[in-house]
């Protein structure tokens, strides 16, 4: 009787043990934000920004992964972003998290027009913004190493969502710009960065709206009239900021206006093509691949080795010397290429260096702010790396929208610093190897703690 009492005992005592165990487990688990992180790297401390952010947040918010890779990369760049995302969840019940694989679902990739692996959708009702894994992930400084930059992006998103001010932006129309449809990802990615797209003719409104944040020139095939162009050197004066994009046009030699309003800003057209015989895509020399100039809006790119590639792109020059606007290259061409004035040779295909001709390197793409060091115009020698296209393609996109939002002075708004990720360790085993580790840990280990068991359970039994 006696050794049933203690039995019983002793069940009901390992039964209490166990489910005080699960009872505590499931109230810390239920504590949004306590935890102890002892991962080596601090991977999963979120920033006081972070922080600071979800904590405000009043809305719920929805972070929706797409993934659909299956390389070992592959896993590990999702394994890093799913990490990081559940933990925003556990931070606060204002968030969820959902991960679907869009050859399983397509429906739902459809529904949220994702058309490639790796998209992460954050949605706060109606609105919308996409972080793409491509922008995630760059060289660290040890030999395997990475930097994961999710939390800078994910924080970003958030507070975008969270944003209700509109940035009024307007893009010239009636000189053959390209058209609405064909740069439809540039001003979707503006509209998601709470810029407000609209279109602007000179002809018809007679002047700059007082609201307009931004005017953005993108690929004009003819020349500005003479009364635009003062509007707009009014407008660059003042408050404005503008955002030219130029390409080849037939007529880019007679060009006096679009000129006139380059000079006022410090920047001279040199009315010549870049032709490159260094660096170029796949042989192509007119589809230039230019280095980068060290600065706020190129930093991002050079860093993570994401190049820009501007097909058939127009010189450009400035005067080093003019102190009422500073003007400093973003791009810039080998000393290989050279500037090909003769649009007739380019028509052709029969491109050949004249003595007239720029020699390189050649400059493509300008920040330009005033004397007073504040951000008033991007000049970009091309405007065919914005067709829906291209600008896809490597940092393209980036390198367009970080050019706006450095003119929106709004390329610090989160400033969180990437983490160094090390090299995920492998280990190589033989098959005889690999056997001996599957019976000795799934069939000797456990037979080893059961006889065990028996063993002290026999001797209870018998004492």
């Amino acid at each position: 009787m006696n050794k049933w009492i203690k039995g019983t005992n002793a069940t009901v005592l390992s039964i209490a043990v166990i489910g005080i165990f699960i009872i505590v487990t499931l109230f810390l688990s239920s504590l949004k934000g306590i935890q102890w992180d002892l991962s080596k790297n601090k991977k999963y401390s979120l920033s006081e920004k972070t922080v600071m952010v979800l904590n405000d947040l009043n809305k719920d918010v929805k972070a929706t992964m797409f993934t659909g890779g299956t390389t070992a990369d592959d896993s590990i760049m999702y394994r890093d972003i799913r990490d990081m995302l559940n933990e925003y969840a556990k931070r606060t019940g204002k968030m969820s998290f959902e991960e679907v694989d869009p050859t399983r679902e397509p429906a739902k990739a459809q529904q949220y027009q994702i058309d490639q692996a790796g998209t992460i959708v954050f949605e706060m009702g109606d609105k919308q913004k996409k972080v793409f894994s491509y922008e995630l992930f760059g060289p660290g400084a040890a030999q395997g190493s990475y930097t994961f930059s999710g939390e800078e992006k994910f924080t970003a998103a958030i507070m975008g969502l969270t944003s209700d001010v509109k940035r009024p932006v307007y893009f010239l129309t009636g000189h053959g710009e390209m058209p609405a449809g064909q740069i439809s990802t540039l001003r979707s990615t503006l509209e998601g960065e709470n810029y407000e797209v609209k279109e602007l003719n000179l002809y018809k409104e007679g002047k700059v709206p007082d609201d307009a944040e931004a005017v953005f020139l993108v690929g004009p095939q003819t020349d500005l009239d003479s009364k635009e162009s003062t509007l707009l050197k009014e407008y660059v004066r003042g408050k404005g900021k503008l955002f030219i994009a130029l390409g080849f046009s037939k007529d880019l030699g007679t060009w006096t206006n679009i000129d006139d309003l380059l000079n006022t800003i410090n920047v001279k057209n040199s009315r010549s093509i870049v032709v490159e015989t260094g660096r170029t895509l796949l042989g192509d020399p007119l589809t230039i691949v230019p280095s980068y100039n060290y600065h706020d809006i190129t930093y991002d790119l050079s860093d993570q080795n994401r190049v820009t590639i501007l097909p058939v792109a127009l010189g450009l020059m400035t005067d080093a010397n003019n102190t009422d606007w500073k003007t400093r290259a973003l791009l810039k061409s080998t000393d290989k290429a050279y500037g090909e004035t003769d649009m007739t040779q380019l028509t052709t295909g029969k491109t050949k260096q004249d003595e007239n001709d720029p020699k390189g390197p050649l400059d493509v793409a300008y920040a330009i702010e005033n004397k007073d060091g504040k951000p008033k115009a991007v000049v970009i020698g091309n405007a065919q790396f914005l067709h829906d296209q291209i600008i896809r393609e490597q940092g393209n996109r980036d390198f367009a929208l970080n050019s706006v939002n450095w003119l929106q002075e709004q390329e610090n708004l989160v400033t969180i610093r990437p983490r160094e990720e090390e090299a995920m360790q492998q280990a190589f085993i033989m098959p005889n190897q690999a056997q001996w580790i599957f019976y000795g840990t799934i069939v000797a280990f456990p037979l080893l703690i059961l006889a065990l068991g028996g063993a002290i359970w026999w001797r209870r039994r018998k004492g």
